[in-house]
């Protein structure tokens, strides 16, 4: 329910502190409820988690409240008909709220619930990687139907989904054993991963591409410098860096002494960064 809410409050489907029962918001869920390992939706799946979000043992925790309707007379709803007449919506903590309209934040908060997701259910990597490729299956589904809608007309928008791409990174940085390809920085906590990214080489928003091997991991610093071209990776994984490179680093290895160095790369060759990938960052991003 939160990843649903949250991913349309990113969308900017929920402009406001007022969490409607919407059809929108209903097939968010279903969707992410299907990918995440359920193929079958009852009303109750929805319902039941949308009326006891408020009902946090924890009254210092509270966070989810709701607006009852003049109509409601007590009881647990059990069904969507049933919700959207005892209740006319929910809300946050206004602090909150103000916290998940802030993209840096939301993307912390979300990369925590996954992987408190993960660890809560001993997930495995077979699992992330199968939940990654369920979601790559959407992808390529909005791809196929992108030029049948109107932008403006609301619905699903894969390329902006931050469940998607919180999977995505997730998954990325796994397999790269939580450590930066470029420098093998590895700094990690037991809720979620601060340091490491999973990044897309081939921008997700141009080619609809979340397959793994269009994603490789880096640090905050050497993930901003490869999407901003001052390095690149050649055929043989070796790093490139750009004759466009100023910097001074009196406490930490410069980037320029890295050149012509390897990589880190997965266990798995079939993990590898593609070589189309990177031949295309090196021809459209890279300062040679």
């Amino acid at each position: 329910m939160l990843l649903s809410v949250i991913d349309l409050i990113a969308q900017g489907r929920i402009k406001f502190n007022q969490i409607h029962i919407s059809d929108e918001l209903i097939e968010n869920f279903k969707r992410y409820w299907k990918i995440l390992g359920s193929e079958s939706f009852k009303s109750s799946d929805f319902a039941l988690p949308f009326f006891h979000l408020k009902n946090t043992k924890n009254k210092k925790h509270k966070f989810w409240y709701l607006k009852f309707s003049s109509q409601y007379d007590g009881g647990r709803p059990q069904t969507i008909p049933q919700l959207r007449e005892d209740v006319e919506y929910a809300y946050v903590d206004d602090e909150l709220f103000e916290l998940l309209i802030d993209e840096n934040f939301r993307k912390e908060l979300i990369d925590a619930l996954v992987a408190a997701w993960f660890t809560s259910s001993k997930k495995e990597i077979g699992d992330i990687l199968n939940i990654h490729q369920n979601f790559h299956n959407l992808t390529l589904k909005a791809a196929e139907k992108k030029d049948k809608y109107n932008d403006n007309e609301p619905r699903f928008n894969i390329k902006k989904s931050v469940v998607r791409n919180a999977f995505f990174r997730k998954a990325v940085v796994h397999i790269y054993d939580y450590r930066c390809a470029f420098c093998r920085l590895k700094v990690t906590n037991s809720l979620t991963q601060n340091i490491v990214d999973g990044s897309h080489i081939k921008p997700l928003a141009k080619f609809f591409d979340s397959r793994i091997d269009n994603g490789i991991s880096f640090c905050k610093n050497h993930h901003w410098a490869f999407d901003h071209g001052l390095f690149s990776i050649d055929d043989d994984y070796k790093i490139i860096i750009s004759s466009d490179l100023q910097e001074e680093s009196p406490y930490a290895r410069p980037m320029i002494a890295f050149n012509d160095e390897m990589i880190l790369l997965p266990s798995y060759e079939k993990y590898f960064p593609r070589i189309e990938a990177i031949q295309w960052h090196r021809k459209n991003v890279f300062r040679s």
